[in-house]
């Protein structure tokens, strides 16, 4: 942190600069007190104006002398003059200053520091000192100032959230008046805390904290527009879809940034590339990230052409041969899953060959110790899979009730079921050529999609009966309810996943539409927060995320509004924090 260098220099220019510095060794406490007090005052007042982006303000705190000192990654710096030229509107995107620290170091000179995290196009931590003078008129100026960035694996600085009503995922009783200390990315402490000198206290009175929210069901491998889904609607000949999946493949950060700004610490990405494996252990060291579990291509009963020359993110599962060789690969390449996309186009199908895919499908899954999870939209299929032991329902039953068998079934193989409700409200405002960006936050949608999106009423006639369609998918919507209410009073486990990705289902924004939905059929706002942080994270295969305990990562929300008066209060974010990280919402949104 260069402190003692800090020290010296201070030290050595503390004699020349400070006219009301003594030469005498004795240095009163109460005269320690108040210079403390002051230069902290004027400590925070120079941090302050770099909020303000003041910078007449922010001037006025350094010392006018050739003698000041700036130094930092580039070098030194001397000297008052070249502060002033430049780009006045050079500021830093965000500066989140914390752990502010002062030190007396002789009458009229103290020595401060405090951490810092910088969003200038990426975000960076680090430390940075001052070394303060007091003036013959009171006033405290910045004689040293220092600024160094923490290495890429240094610890997150330990922070307590204070005074908040803490509701901890578990469905338990939420804790009024509690604390929550995050050290070294973990939960340390939740309840009645104790606070060491090490740790930045934020004053969260007032205010609700609630585990990081988890999308158990979504796609990396796909825009959220037509040009991901060229199945749904063919935009190729002005997006080429190998263009697409590369740039998905090249920058997944922007969907990260979405999901930490609707309060989303984890997503489970179920079916999508190759190349979406190797997002679990970039996003797990990326505290800019959300926690990624992976499937990576699906196993289809359907002979799906939208793959790209060079891969495939649909394994045709012909027969059984086929199907143990792409299970393999799954295994091989540690998968979070087996997934099936247990589907068929034909009004009759081969129902002796759909019940040898699938269970070739869970016994290699078995053989690997890693779960069966199956896309069943069809009471049908959706029973068979739970026969063969599927661990996740990744869709609802759509087409008709669940029966008590179903239930059964469920409960046997100790299922979890995703209701993913909301996602085919996306493919009808894409057929209908009418985006509805009503409840979603915006702010929290990267520039590109949203541009994409816009496009929505652009697109050519399709030639489709709307009236039609739509009443087919609100019998569909109804019947996905329905069978949600059954389930969950049941006592199925159901966990919250939207299907981002898929047109119109936009990554991030679309988690409070579908929690709003699962409301709409009956579950309690509790049950709702239960089934989108702890049975999401079960849905996840992670026992490490989803709940506000000691010992778990240090993943959380904190709201303006109590989310059990109403589940829409979900989206009055105020803060998110990612292994212990703390973002502002205001810095995660898109500008």
């Amino acid at each position: 942190m260069n402190i003692l260098r800090a020290l010296a220099v201070s030290l050595a220019l503390s004699s020349a600069l400070s006219p009301l510095a003594s030469a005498q060794p004795a240095y009163p406490a109460a005269q320690r007190a108040r210079d403390s007090v002051e230069a902290l005052e004027a400590f925070r007042g120079n941090i302050g104006a770099i909020h303000g982006r003041d910078r007449a303000t922010y001037l006025t705190y350094y010392l006018q002398s050739p003698r000041l000192a700036r130094t930092g990654p580039g070098g030194v710096n001397w000297g008052y003059e070249g502060m002033t030229g430049g780009d006045p509107n050079a500021w830093p995107d965000t500066l989140i200053a914390t752990h502010f620290e002062v030190v007396p170091l002789a009458p009229g000179v103290v020595y401060g520091a405090y951490r810092y995290r910088v969003v200038q196009g990426g975000s960076q931590r680090g430390v940075s000192e001052r070394v303060l003078v007091k003036q013959p008129d009171g006033s405290w100026k910045i004689s040293v100032s220092t600024a160094f960035g923490s290495p890429g694996d240094a610890p997150v600085p330990a922070f307590a959230l204070t005074g908040a009503t803490v509701i901890d995922g578990t469905g338990g009783a939420p804790l009024r008046n509690a604390t929550v200390v995050m050290r070294n990315g973990r939960i340390a402490c939740v309840g009645e805390c104790p606070t060491g000198p090490d740790v930045h206290t934020i004053d969260a009175r007032g205010k609700w904290i609630i585990p990081g929210l988890i999308d158990a069901h979504m796609h990396y491998s796909q825009t959220g527009w037509a040009d991901g889904r060229p199945d749904a609607e063919d935009v190729r000949a002005r997006f080429p879809y190998d263009s697409t999946v590369a740039a998905l493949e090249a920058n997944p950060d922007r969907y990260y940034r979405s999901y930490l700004c609707s309060g989303v610490t984890g997503t489970f990405d179920v079916g999508g590339y190759p190349w979406t494996w190797a997002l679990r252990a970039r996003a797990e060291a990326n505290n800019a990230a959300p926690h990624v579990a992976a499937a990576g291509p699906l196993l289809s009963t359907l002979d799906h052409w939208v793959n790209t020359p060079a891969q495939r993110q649909f394994i045709y599962a012909s027969n059984d041969s086929t199907t143990r060789a792409g299970a393999r690969m799954m295994a091989q390449y540690e998968s979070d899953a087996v997934k099936v996309w247990y589907l068929s186009d034909i009004p009759n199908a081969d129902t002796t060959q759909l019940k040898i895919v699938i269970r070739a499908a869970a016994d290699e899954a078995r053989k690997a110790g890693i779960p069966l999870i199956v896309h069943a939209t069809g009471l049908w299929e959706a029973k068979d899979a739970l026969r063969a032991g599927a661990r996740l329902l990744v869709h609802s039953v759509q087409d008709r009730a669940v029966d008590d068998e179903f239930i059964q079934l469920a409960r046997q193989a100790g299922a979890i079921y995703t209701p993913t409700i909301t996602v085919t409200q996306g493919y009808l405002q894409l057929y209908g050529r009418d985006f509805d960006e009503t409840g979603l936050p915006m702010e929290c949608v990267d520039p590109a999609t949203r541009a994409k999106a816009a496009l929505t009423e652009s697109l050519p006639a399709n030639g489709y009966p709307m009236d039609r369609v739509r009443a087919s998918i609100e019998r569909e919507r109804l019947i996905m309810v329905d069978n949600l209410r059954r389930v969950h009073a049941a006592g199925i486990p159901v966990a919250m996943g939207t299907d981002a990705g898929n047109p119109l289902t936009l990554h991030g924004a679309s988690v409070f539409r579908e929690m709003e939905a699962m409301a709409g059929a009956g579950m309690s706002p509790m049950d709702v927060l239960v089934a989108s942080t702890r049975n999401a994270a079960m849905a996840m295969g992670r026992d490490s995320i989803g709940t506000l305990r000691v010992g778990m990562a240090a993943d959380l929300v904190v709201l303006d509004a109590d989310p059990l008066a109403d589940v829409r209060n979900l989206r009055a974010i105020r803060l998110v924090a990612r292994g212990g990280e703390v973002w502002t919402r205001r810095e995660l949104e898109y500008r």
